[in-house]
């Protein structure tokens, strides 16, 4: 059940345009993740959460132009430009998105303690005060994406499971801006103008995180202080120009990697070493002349795209092991395409590891403006 939840919010992670997000949705997911807590903990700490509805109290009081039904708190499109009064302290889910709000203030959601989502997307937030989300202790969803924040607010509650944050005006992650964050899944960064000099050294501490994406920003390099803990890195859409060896010493846990659309240009010789479960590796877009050297060491390695570089040649052991070595997973997908390559000339024994001819593509290459 939790490899289904994390699923569902990964679907919901990816930086776009804004879309108003549907909160009478999330019941469902709530649903999941009650079973999951049975399942796995046997946990009764959720039992709060959505009780039948035969042991309903009476509706609360409502803020005015609000709706508010089974403790979700809908106060979306109504152009708010500061947090409505009364919200019932009994809340769950919070949805003020879409509105015009400039400040979190310190009592601004005081009393309002069993809150479990919180949707403050797409409004002119500046400033959160730190004490603002102080007792949110059943925090679990914050989604602060597509506002107008210059860093990561203060004192964020320690049990988030999903911190969405992209698309705002963040230049640093200050020291311990994650501090006793050890519950997160998803860390959403991207479409902020961070640069590596921004993250403070000790951002990170003490934090776990599997998911993490930082896309569309000013990286020129693969940050190094990011938790051990991760599985997925999704660093796309930076001007990152090459791969050194230890920038993947700390984060041997990887499954997915993401490094298209990027300036990479090499990939030093044992950079991949340190990433040996990886399953898949994007590092399309860029401006690579060869295939990287250790692809064919990775005995998990299933998909790898490599396609609107300049590779022009491909070693017959590129991507399988040679001699007595034996791949653990074959590849489903390598994707070559647009690469001025003169495939006619790639051995067939090339792709003796791929599980069947439409896992590899090939194609003519055409020069790009």
């Amino acid at each position: 059940m939790r490899e289904i939840l994390l699923l569902s919010l990964l679907a919901l992670c990816q930086a776009k345009p804004y879309q108003r997000i549907n909160v009478m949705g999330f019941p469902r997911l709530h649903d999941i993740m009650l079973q999951d807590a049975r399942d796995d903990d046997d946990d009764d700490d959720n039992n709060f959460l959505f009780p039948s509805r035969g042991s309903l109290p009476p509706e609360p009081e409502c803020p005015f132009g609000c709706q508010c039904s089974l403790r979700v708190v809908q106060c979306s499109d109504l152009g708010l430009k500061s947090m409505p009064k009364k919200i019932p302290t009994d809340a769950l889910m919070i949805d003020l998105q879409n509105n015009k709000i400039t400040e979190i203030r310190e009592n601004d959601f005081k009393g309002i303690n069993n809150i479990y989502a919180l949707f403050l997307v797409n409004n002119k937030i500046t400033k959160i005060h730190p004490e603002a989300f102080r007792n949110m202790d059943k925090l679990q969803l914050l989604y602060l994406s597509y506002n107008l924040l210059t860093q990561i607010p203060a004192n964020l509650p320690k049990n988030i499971l999903e911190l969405r944050i992209h698309d705002n005006k963040i230049n640093k992650v200050q020291k311990n801006a994650f501090r006793g964050m050890r519950s997160l899944h998803v860390l959403e960064l991207s479409a902020n103008p961070l640069a590596n000099s921004g993250i403070e050294l000790g951002a990170f501490d003490e934090m776990t995180a599997f998911y993490i994406r930082i896309a569309e920003a000013r990286l020129t390099a693969v940050p190094k202080d990011l938790p051990s803990s991760l599985t997925e890195l999704h660093l796309d859409y930076n001007k990152i120009g090459k791969v050194e060896v230890e920038d993947f010493y700390r984060y041997k846990n990887l499954l997915r990697l993401g490094l298209g659309f990027n300036q990479i240009k090499f990939v030093e010789n044992g950079s991949l070493a340190s990433i040996p479960n990886i399953r898949e590796l994007h590092l399309d877009n860029n401006k690579l002349k060869s295939v990287p050297a250790g692809l064919d060491s990775l005995k998990y390695l299933q998909v790898v795209y490599l396609h609107a570089n300049g590779i022009n040649g491909v070693g017959v052991n590129a991507f399988c092991p040679a001699g007595q070595n034996v791949k653990k997973a074959l590849y489903t997908g390598i994707s070559l395409f647009a690469n001025p390559l003169k495939y006619w000339e790639v051995q067939p024994a090339t792709f003796r590891c791929v599980s069947g001819p439409r896992g590899v593509q090939l194609g003519n290459f055409r020069r790009r403006k």
